[in-house]
């Protein structure tokens, strides 16, 4: 999957508000070291520097372009590129933090144990994920997928939950850890102009879809537009409301 850093950017206020909840919710600690897995342009890197300005601090990514224009901003942070499945420190980590990165891969029950078994003696694993595949936003893109014309070309793809419910992550990192935190937020965006919602997707859900399909993803983007106009119909003032639910996972101290 290719990413376009410009259309993911677009939204950047929008998006940088679980990052900065989520960095509430650890700031009490003291980190030495920090690692930003799935970095992308380092948005996330540069609100962690401005929070821990001492720490030893790296961003992690799989995205070559996402990275590169990671590497021309001003941050004091090192690059990494690795996929997290196989990532692995050369040290225990203080504060392995990700934001909006993990809901890309499968196999949480084994994914999340593995980041926990690499925290120091101290460490926090702090996560955030999209949770927002119950509505029209996303549950849009699996009906469309799923006509005639798209789905032979689409349906290896579609993943309808790939974010678990909450009590589920409790499971999953219960035994792993001491202290377990999940909760969920939603939050209502205030998008301007034309097809807001399919601009905001568009940045990130959409881009496998649409890599996918080539010179045709005009066409599947024009039929998801239409359904997202009825979903979420544009304001007298001329904006959209968009109601987003993310997923909150803070875990601290692992077992030893």
């Amino acid at each position: 999957m290719v990413w376009e850093p410009t259309a993911y950017l677009a939204y950047n206020d929008e998006r940088s508000l679980p990052t900065r909840d989520l960095i509430n919710a650890v700031r009490t600690t003291r980190p030495s070291s920090i690692v930003d897995l799935g970095c992308g342009t380092g948005n996330s890197t540069a609100l962690l520097r401005e929070q821990w300005p001492d720490a030893d601090l790296t961003g992690v990514d799989s995205s070559f372009e996402m990275l590169e224009q990671a590497r021309r901003s001003p941050i004091d942070a090192r690059w990494e590129t690795a996929d997290i499945e196989d990532w692995t420190p050369s040290s225990p980590v203080d504060l392995i933090f990700s934001n909006a990165a993990l809901h890309w891969l499968n196999h949480h029950e084994e994914l999340l144990p593995r980041l926990a078994a690499l925290l120091s003696h101290d460490g926090a694993l702090a996560i955030q994920m999209p949770s927002n595949f119950h509505r029209p936003s996303h549950t849009a893109i699996i009906e469309v997928a799923s006509r005639v014309r798209w789905k032979s070309k689409l349906e290896r793809l579609l993943r309808p939950q790939p974010v678990s419910p909450p009590e589920r992550y409790l499971d999953i990192l219960g035994e792993h850890v001491r202290q377990i935190r999940v909760w969920t937020t939603t939050y209502v965006h205030v998008l301007h102009g034309e097809h807001a919602v399919a601009n905001w997707t568009g940045g990130a859900t959409l881009r496998p879809i649409l890599g996918a399909l080539g010179d045709e993803g005009a066409d599947f983007l024009a039929e998801y537009q239409t359904m997202l106009s009825e979903a979420y119909p544009r304001r007298d003032d001329g904006t959209t409301l968009f109601d987003f639910t993310r997923l909150f996972i803070v875990a601290s101290n692992r077992v030893s």
